[in-house]
C-alpha cells in the first residue's frame, strides 16, 4: 500500500527486499484523504520540520478530487516496478483501505504486505497508521518502511 509515487530509492528498496528471488506486486495506491486528515498532515509536517508543506495541506485535491491524480501516481509506481523487473498491478483504493487489502491479500495469496508511507507521528503514536491497523487485519505479514522523498 502507498501514498505517493514510488521514487527510485523506493522502487530498489522493495524489489531488491528478498535478494534475488522473484516477486510480484499488487500495489494499492491509498488516495489523499479528505478534509479531516488535513489537521493531522500538517502536524506530521511540523514534527518534520516541513513548516512549507504544512501551509499548503489543504491546497492538494482530497477524496473524490484526488482519485485522478492517486491513478496517475499509480501507474508511474507499476511502470517503474516492471522496469526494475518485478511483475506489478495494482488499483487506487476507493473503499475501506483495510478491507480492499484484506481482499487482495486473501486472492494473491500474498506472503507479505509493505506499507510504505510518510511518517505520520500522531497515528503512529496512537497505533492508528495503516500498518499497524493492518496487521489485525490480513493474516500475513506486514512491514512498515518510510518513503524516501525526491
Amino acid at each position: 500500500m502507498i501514498e505517493k509515487p514510488l521514487s527510485p530509492v523506493d522502487v530498489e528498496f522493495v524489489t531488491t527486499l528478498h535478494g534475488e528471488e522473484r516477486i510480484s506486486f499488487v500495489v494499492l495506491m491509498q488516495p489523499r484523504g479528505d478534509q479531516a486528515d488535513v489537521l493531522l498532515r500538517a502536524i506530521d509536517d511540523v514534527a518534520l520540520g516541513e513548516l512549507k508543506e504544512a501551509a499548503r495541506e489543504n491546497e492538494e485535491p482530497e477524496g473524490r478530487a484526488a482519485q485522478e491524480p492517486a491513478a496517475v501516481a499509480l501507474e508511474y509506481s507499476l511502470q517503474e516496478l516492471r522496469k526494475a523487473g518485478a511483475e506489478a498491478v495494482g488499483q487506487v483504493i476507493e473503499e475501506h483501505p483495510l478491507d480492499s487489502l484484506r481482499t487482495v491479500v486473501e486472492e494473491s495469496r500474498a506472503d507479505e504486505v509493505i506499507v510504505l508511507t510518510a511518517p505520520h507521528y500522531v497515528e503512529e503514536f496512537f497505533h492508528r497508521d495503516w500498518a499497524s491497523r493492518a496487521r489485525h487485519k490480513v493474516g500475513v505479514p506486514v512491514l512498515k518502511l518510510f518513503a524516501h522523498n525526491e
